[in-house]
C-alpha cells in the first residue's frame, strides 16, 4: 500500500511540474502581449562583449549598439557594421535570426528545435535547453525564462567550434510607443555610407 502511495505521488509530482513548451507558450504570450518591447542587452563571447539596445515586436526588430546597427522588417534585414563600414542588405535564414535575436527562437521553437523532456529550475528561473532540428551556427540554444512573470532574461548559445554566446536582457519594457523602428535609418549610421545588396 506504501509503494502504491509513492507512486501515485511521482505521478501527482510529474504533472504539476512545468513542461518546457507550456513555459515558452507563456514566454510567446507575453511577447505577443508586449506589444513594441524594448529592453537592452549584453553579449558575452570569446572575443568579449559588447552592448546595446533592441526594439522588437513580433518577429521584427532593431537593434543599436557602438560597433552593429541592425533592423529587420520581417523579410529583409539591413545590417551596419562600424568594423567594415558599410551597410549590408540580406534576407536572412532562421539561423541568422536566433542568433541575432534569441526572442525569434522563442517565438518559432515548434519548427525549429527539440526540446528536453523536462524544465530544470536555477534561483528565479526556467532553464529550458534547446537543439536546433537542423544544423546551424550552434548546437544548442538555453533559455533563461523568469518563473514570476514568463519574461526570456538570457540566452546561451553553445557554438559548434566549442565556445559560448550568452545574452543577458535587462531594462525590459513593453507597449512602448516610438514610430516603426524596424526599417533602415540611414540617419543612424554615419553620412556617405555604403549600402551593399547581398540578397
Amino acid at each position: 500500500m506504501r509503494k502504491l502511495s509513492v507512486i501515485f505521488a511521482l505521478f501527482a509530482l510529474t504533472a504539476l511540474a512545468q513542461q518546457p513548451s507550456a513555459v515558452l507558450d507563456k514566454a510567446i504570450a507575453n511577447l505577443s502581449a508586449g506589444g513594441l518591447i524594448t529592453a537592452d542587452y549584453k553579449v558575452t563571447a570569446a572575443q568579449g562583449s559588447t552592448s546595446g539596445s533592441i526594439a522588437m515586436k513580433s518577429n521584427k526588430f532593431r537593434i543599436l549598439s557602438a560597433d552593429v546597427k541592425s533592423w529587420f522588417d520581417g523579410k529583409t534585414q539591413w545590417t551596419y557594421s562600424k568594423a567594415t563600414g558599410e551597410v549590408n542588405i540580406t534576407t536572412p535564414t532562421a539561423g541568422d535570426l536566433q542568433m541575432s535575436n534569441p526572442y525569434v527562437a522563442a517565438l518559432n521553437y515548434k519548427t525549429s528545435f527539440n526540446l528536453p523532456k523536462a524544465v530544470e529550475k536555477s534561483g528565479s528561473y526556467y532553464v529550458i535547453k534547446l537543439t536546433p532540428k537542423k544544423k546551424v551556427e550552434f548546437k544548442s540554444l538555453t533559455l533563461f525564462v523568469g518563473t514570476s512573470n514568463y519574461n526570456i532574461h538570457k540566452a546561451k548559445f553553445a557554438m559548434n567550434d566549442g565556445t559560448e554566446t550568452t545574452i543577458s536582457i535587462t531594462n525590459y519594457k513593453t507597449k512602448v510607443k516610438m514610430p516603426n523602428p524596424f526599417s533602415f535609418n540611414k540617419a543612424l549610421v554615419p553620412k556617405g555610407t555604403q549600402v551593399v545588396d547581398l540578397r
